[in-house]
């Protein structure tokens, strides 16, 4: 029988879910990592004993963790045993890691100029999101903040940036959002691992056709509020994107206000929000079955980070958006004020297709049945910072 492992990751640490294919009982293990910031933990989609982890704390800074055998043991790639742990990401030894900091002159890029005119420089502070390749299991990608994307092919042992990224024109006029300048989406199209879409906060989304030598922005029909120019290459705030493996030029987007598609790739995007209560939230994701089936995470606004009237809903569209439906059994109704991340929600592939999402308030949930009914699998943990999910034979 198929099963399932959950990887969370946590304010305080990690945590391992596991269950068979009826997905009603839990083993959990960990915390993993116990008392760090565990921004993202993600599988390999190829090799499923394989795992990374994010790993930072404020005292000591960035680590990656890696997990060949399914989460039981853990060891620092790049760094031998014995050896003292590194004291930052890329990994030690520095030789390594190549850090490509110029454009495609040559000129040094290594500040960035916000629109308030004013100069700061690059700062690697964080690992937001890990992405192991659909189709290689040792190659992987990590984003970074301050915006950047690297990329490792011997299972994070060494790491280079692809450039190209910030070496983008539009590179030294990239701002802060609410969180930081942070790149958190990573898709790679199955079919064309060269074709790679990311997003930044508060950058906007961009595409690579060429395994990230140049980028392209594809931001157009994007609406932002606060954007002086509305043509604006970039700037805009996106919290996250998402694509069904079969059909990878068909994204959806949530927004910072707003629920957006796009069919081809990301050149043109169109607002999908129809009669959501509100269309601000972080995250947006996509049945394992069905591409035309997305759900999302409506919050009261972009300063209120909780629930409507306090009462959590998952909402499901099953026309690709406009046509939206609440999802609310077995989810708190009256006095929930928790919030939901831009990583903390994932699907599984089973048959019965199985929706996860965690909360700020420790809870991580689980609907068996795409989306119909609810329950909580855990409680109390620390607020849940990113959720995915493996599908094991």
């Amino acid at each position: 029988m198929s099963r399932v492992r959950v990887l969370v990751g946590t304010k305080k640490g990690g945590f391992i879910l596991t269950s068979d294919g009826k997905r009603n009982k839990w083993e959990v293990s960990g915390p993993h990592f116990a008392g760090w910031e565990i921004y993202h933990m993600k599988g390999s989609p190829v090799d499923p004993d394989r795992i990374y982890a994010s790993q930072t704390s404020g005292w000591f800074g960035q680590l990656l963790q890696a997990s060949t055998d399914g989460g039981k043991t853990w060891f620092q790639p790049g760094v031998a045993a014995g050896q003292d742990a590194a004291p930052s990401f890329p990994n030690r030894p520095p030789s390594r890691f190549a850090y490509d900091t110029s454009d495609e002159s040559g000129k040094p890029l290594t500040t960035h100029q916000w629109y308030d005119g004013t100069q700061h420089p690059w700062e690697f502070k964080r690992v937001w999101h890990i992405e192991p390749s659909p189709v290689d299991a040792k190659t992987v990608y990590a984003g970074v903040e301050d915006a950047a994307i690297f990329k490792s092919t011997d299972g994070g042992e060494h790491w280079h940036e692809l450039s190209g990224l910030r070496g983008h024109g539009t590179g030294p006029k990239w701002q802060p959002g609410a969180g930081g300048m942070c790149l958190h989406t990573i898709i790679v199209d199955p079919g064309n691992p060269d074709r790679i879409y990311i997003a930044i906060s508060a950058a906007g989304a961009f595409r690579t056709d060429d395994g990230g030598k140049t980028w392209k922005p594809i931001n157009k029909g994007l609406i932002s509020q606060y954007i002086p120019d509305p043509d604006a290459e970039t700037g805009h705030c996106v919290h996250h994107i998402a694509a069904h493996p079969l059909r990878p030029s068909t994204l959806f987007m949530q927004k910072h206000w707003h629920v957006m598609r796009s069919d081809n790739a990301g050149d043109n995007w169109s607002k999908v929000s129809g009669n959501l209560p509100t269309d601000f939230g972080f995250v947006i994701d996509v049945h394992a079955h069905e591409p035309e089936t997305i759900y999302v995470v409506p919050i009261k606004s972009d300063s209120l980070h909780y629930p409507i009237d306090g009462a959590l809903q998952v909402w499901r569209s099953r026309t690709g958006g406009n046509e939206w439906e609440a999802l609310t059994r077995g989810l708190p109704q009256k006095d929930c004020y928790v919030n939901v991340l831009r990583d903390a929600m994932a699907i599984d592939r089973l048959d019965d297709c199985g929706i996860y999402f965690g909360t700020t308030g420790g809870q991580v949930y689980c609907s068996p049945d795409g989306g119909d009914s609810w329950n909580a699998i855990v409680h109390d943990l620390p607020a849940v910072l990113s959720v995915e999910v493996q599908t094991l034979q």
